[in-house]
């Protein structure tokens, strides 16, 4: 496969959401917010890339009995990283955010993507690998925000974009709401795109 065709199976056809119905958490509890949901699928990417990237580079010198408590811990560190640097530049938004931030070591995605690519392909590619993955979890995350903060309360990433004739729908600012539209994007796509091919 050709550095593209790594980063678009990664991100589209094999999106860790609505195809492999993976890392469904955290697409629930912050999706309230498009800014809320930015920053995490943001942290996602930096994390998935640099430890792909990492798990790729030290593959041949890992011991298989050790092999998952060390992608745990290149994950775990980058992840670190990330929430130091919300809680340092951005502390609005990592309060915002809450324990989510850290629970980004144990999303199913990054552990996913580091057996079944990061393991066994070279860096490069693997760094290619985990960019798309989080791309695709990103995208993800601000669909279900558009249509969460857009009609729960009028506005898009925090600014006012309906008038004051829209009444908020308070349902969408709860986590049920996410669970049906994140139910509904996976149920469209995959009738859409996945059925055609079979």
């Amino acid at each position: 496969m050709t550095k593209k065709q790594i980063f678009i199976n990664s991100a589209f056809t094999e999106n860790s959401i609505w195809k492999q119905v993976l890392g469904i958490c955290s697409s629930l509890a912050v999706t309230n917010l498009l800014l809320n949901s930015l920053v995490m699928g943001l942290g996602v990417i930096f994390a998935i890339g640099l430890a792909s990237f990492t798990i790729s580079l030290i593959r041949d010198y890992t011991p298989r009995s050790v092999r998952m408590m060390v992608q745990i811990l290149i994950i775990a560190a980058y992840v670190i990283i990330v929430d130091i640097f919300l809680k340092a530049y951005y502390p609005a938004i990592s309060k915002s955010l809450g324990p989510y931030v850290g629970l980004i070591i144990t999303n199913c995605i990054l552990m996913g993507r580091a057996e079944a690519f990061a393991s066994k392909n070279p860096p490069i590619d693997s760094f290619i690998d985990g960019l798309g993955a989080g791309l695709g979890y990103t995208l993800v995350l601000l669909l279900i925000a558009f249509v969460r903060e857009l009609m729960g309360q009028g506005t898009l990433f925090g600014m006012r974009v309906l008038g004051d004739w829209w009444v908020n729908w308070s349902i969408m600012v709860m986590a049920p709401s996410a669970f049906f539209l994140l139910a509904m994007l996976i149920w469209i796509i995959n009738t859409k795109f996945y059925q055609k091919k079979q």
